[in-house]
């Protein structure tokens, strides 16, 4: 997964960090990096979220090279309103990038951190998707995105784990709540995570984030 060709500026393959599972993977763990990082900075949340390594681990190095540097997944258009030819290219590069992991959709976990976020919930949201095992949606927002509607209600009885910062400066605290109420009336199994941190991912959130995981698949 780490071979890229270059197309009219765009990869036709994502770039990836694969963490084998211990053996025969019972599912995968994917998760996406947020804006202007890149497919190592999630990496170690990997062991944290699956120590025992049942899983294949995934994480993805997002297309677009933009100022101020690092990777994106699509181009700042506001919030809650990615740009949305950027949003809408990255959406086929993902989906191959899980179609080739060679498990079921079902038995993977997928999330992310901030535009990781956006991503996720457009990828198991968003018209005809298929169900995840669960999803991890941390400091992130629903997205807006025109000829892609979301409803919520395709993961209902699907383990959600929602995290954000309440001094969260990027994406205010606001949109975790509006994610969290969406989910949660949609039929969504949530978990809730909450503290005073800024646009990050609060260690404290992991043993929550372990047992969704652990109990997922």
């Amino acid at each position: 997964m780490d071979g890229l060709t270059p197309r009219a500026g765009q990869p036709q393959r994502l770039r990836a960090r694969v963490r084998p599972s211990a053996g025969d993977p019972e599912g995968a763990l994917v998760l996406l990096h947020g804006r202007g990082a890149d497919e190592h900075d999630l990496y170690p949340l990997l062991d944290l979220l699956d120590p025992e390594r049942r899983l294949l681990g995934v994480t993805p190095g997002a297309p677009l090279s933009l100022p101020p540097g690092g990777s994106h997944w699509y181009q700042l258009a506001g919030i809650p309103t990615p740009h949305a030819e950027t949003f809408h290219a990255s959406i086929p590069l993902l989906d191959m990038l899980l179609e080739g992991l060679q498990v079921p959709f079902e038995r993977v976990v997928l999330g992310g951190f901030s535009q990781g976020t956006v991503m996720s919930w457009a990828l198991t949201l968003g018209p005809g998707r298929a169900r995840p095992a669960a999803v991890i949606a941390l400091s992130g927002f629903l997205p807006r995105v025109a000829d892609w509607p979301l409803d919520p209600s395709q993961l209902a009885g699907i383990p959600v784990a929602i995290g954000h910062g309440t001094l969260d400066p990027v994406i205010p605290v606001a949109f975790g709540h509006e994610a969290r109420a969406a989910l949660e009336a949609g039929g969504a199994a949530v978990t809730w995570m909450e503290s005073h941190v800024g646009h990050t991912v609060d260690p404290g959130w992991v043993p929550a984030l372990r047992d969704v995981v652990s109990a997922a698949v």
